[in-house]
């Protein structure tokens, strides 16, 4: 058995408030699973809502073939469509389903998917030789990618349950469903395609990438558009038992049409929200369903351009899916070909140092040593009193909720953190340690607002603040666009997205478009400004030395473009970790 923590009664614990579960099952061995990856054409199915189906990710950055040899149908990676054969969807023309080289293709505001990272990296490194020049790879396999769902989708939308043609869905959710049957039948198309070319067929895994979705207004999970939340952990537990049996059955349907007899394991990434830990806890359950990280890191698509509109900044930009879809393929390799019983980077305990004043915790770490890193990502942090809200991504709560002041965070070994407290924790109250928060520092208050220029049509407008802060602005500007916000509650909450710095003569601007102003509310001089990244996240990264075999590619944000991708692992996002008072 596969243990994550070395407590059983801390499992247990950790398994009521919905943080984890102990796993169930051994994970497949590489034998369980070579036979797959050496077929001539291999699928990797996708399933999930808008990040997984490439939302907003424009331009995309693999607009052509990339030379791995890799495939797709003719009709896109990207297989259902609205209104086209949802419910039938065996009636799809039959010369859509050709394989074609695999490339990201645009239709509207969807964009670059994870295929050709995910694809791409996992051939290179299966092979001996890149491509290079004109030479393509002919050796297999050939990695087949589909896609049957649609942005903003719920679990059992996307399952045979196919909950978006029930009546009480409402009805511009009504899209025509049938996502899992899609899915099903593009297995029929792949293999009935491979046969006619006299190739072997097989899917080799499964990947997931839904969650948002199903996030209730109180942090629960919403099974349907019309059940009540399902608060948390019970919600989270609800989550975590359709994820396996989502998994179980998709495999079990897959297996009969490609006559594969060991079922087919998923991959999952961690979304943000309630289920993003349900995920978690799903991988701890099912031997078959492996957590592979979080995306925070990723840029948003508030950095894509199309249609004359940026994107949202909850999808990604094309560099951040094809960055993800690596970092997918290199977890994929380690589990189905190295046999590695993958874990990502997550916490086992924590506990409360002798003196009271420090909190030590322990890491499940793929590739120590531990990194606070704050120069690839800004340091998270909020002020509170003589020490901090949180820090570092890391939240400290009481039994009643109140936030406990945090002086610093420290790495201790390859494996551990120590969070110093700005006071002792008291001695009758619970405690308990989250991870992930948008706020990336306070950077001075408003001295003058101005009328800027218009840009490519655009009203804009400039905030003022005195000193030149570029230096402490510098990790934000890496990935683009980042957001300021006055924190002010209710009515007053303004927030934009800073899309131009300049600092000059002890003064330093940040200019928005007027049209991206949160509800319309305008800032005010005096107000002090919070700079916050799309994503929630935090600082503890691993060392993962793996390359990627992209670089970032859009040039019109940030200044990254040309740099490789970094494959570093990223801990996961947690929240009410219960602390102990176990000393070591």
């Amino acid at each position: 058995m596969r243990h994550i923590f070395r407590i059983t009664g801390l499992l247990a614990l950790l398994s009521s408030i919905g943080i984890c579960d102990e796993p169930q099952q051994q994970k497949q061995t590489p034998t369980a699973v070579r036979s797959t990856l050496e077929q001539d054409i291999v699928g990797l199915w996708m399933m999930g809502q808008s990040l997984c189906e490439g939302a907003e990710s424009l331009p995309i950055v693999t607009p052509t073939d990339s030379g791995w040899g890799n495939l797709m149908f003719q009709r896109g990676v990207r297989t259902w469509a609205v209104r086209q054969h949802c419910l039938e969807p065996e009636k799809r023309p039959g010369d859509q389903f050709r394989f074609v080289p695999l490339a990201a293709t645009q239709s509207g505001g969807l964009g670059e998917t994870i295929a050709n990272g995910m694809a791409d990296h996992l051939k290179s490194l299966l092979i001996a030789t890149p491509p290079s020049g004109t030479e393509k790879p002919t050796q297999g396999p050939h990695f087949l990618v589909t896609y049957a769902g649609q942005g903003g989708r719920l679990i059992d939308e996307l399952s045979s349950v196919d909950q978006s043609n029930d009546a009480r869905t409402p009805k511009n959710r009504q899209h025509g469903g049938g996502y899992y049957k899609t899915s099903l039948d593009d297995a029929r198309r792949a293999r009935s395609q491979a046969e006619a070319m006299g190739k072997t067929f097989s899917i080799a895994a499964l990947i997931w990438m839904q969650g948002e979705a199903n996030g209730g207004p109180t942090g629960g999970i919403n099974p349907s558009r019309w059940d009540q939340e399902l608060k948390r952990p019970h919600g989270q537990k609800w989550y975590r038992d359709r994820l396996i049996d989502y998994r179980k059955q998709w495999s079990h349907d897959l297996q009969l049409i490609t006559g594969q007899v060991r079922e087919i394991p998923m991959f999952t990434y961690q979304t943000q929200g309630p289920a993003g830990e349900a995920q978690m806890l799903a991988a701890d359950r099912d031997a078959h369903i492996t957590m592979v990280g979080p995306h925070y890191m990723i840029p948003s698509a508030v950095n894509s351009r199309y249609a004359d509109r940026y994107g949202d900044p909850i999808h990604m930009s094309a560099d951040g899916e094809r960055w993800y879809g690596e970092q997918v393929a290199k977890v994929m390799h380690r589990v189905l070909v190295e046999g590695e019983a993958w874990q990502p980077l997550r916490p086992r305990k924590a506990w409360i140092a002798s003196d009271r004043t420090n909190v030590w915790v322990e890491f499940q770490v793929p590739r120590p040593p531990l990194v606070l890193d704050q120069t690839f990502l800004p340091r998270e942090e909020y002020p509170l009193a003589d020490g901090f809200h949180s820090l570092y991504g890391f939240q400290i709560r009481d039994s009643a909720r109140a936030v406990l002041g945090i002086a610093d965070v420290k790495v201790e070994s390859p494996t551990r953190i120590r969070i110093q407290l700005a006071a002792p924790m008291k001695g009758d109250t619970d405690y308990t340690l989250s991870y992930g928060l948008p706020y990336a520092g306070q950077i001075g208050k408003i001295t003058d607002i101005r009328k800027g220029p218009t840009v490519a049509g655009q009203a804009t407008t400039e905030l003022l603040i005195d000193g030149n802060i570029g230096q402490q602005l510098k990790p934000l500007l890496a990935a683009g666009a980042f957001y300021v916000s006055n924190m002010l509650s209710g009515d007053a909450y303004a927030r934009a997205p800073i899309r131009h710095v300049n600092s000059k003569d002890g003064v330093t601007l940040l200019r928005f478009e007027d049209r991206e102003l949160r509800n319309n509310t305008a800032f005010s001089v005096g107000q002090t400004l919070t700079t916050m990244r799309s994503f929630s996240y935090g600082n503890l990264r691993d060392s993962d030395p793996e390359k990627a075999i992209y670089r970032f590619a859009d040039s019109e944000y940030g200044t990254r473009a040309g740099q490789a991708y970094p494959l570093w692992n990223w801990c996961v996002l947690f929240k009410q970790l219960p602390i102990t008072d176990e000393i070591e």
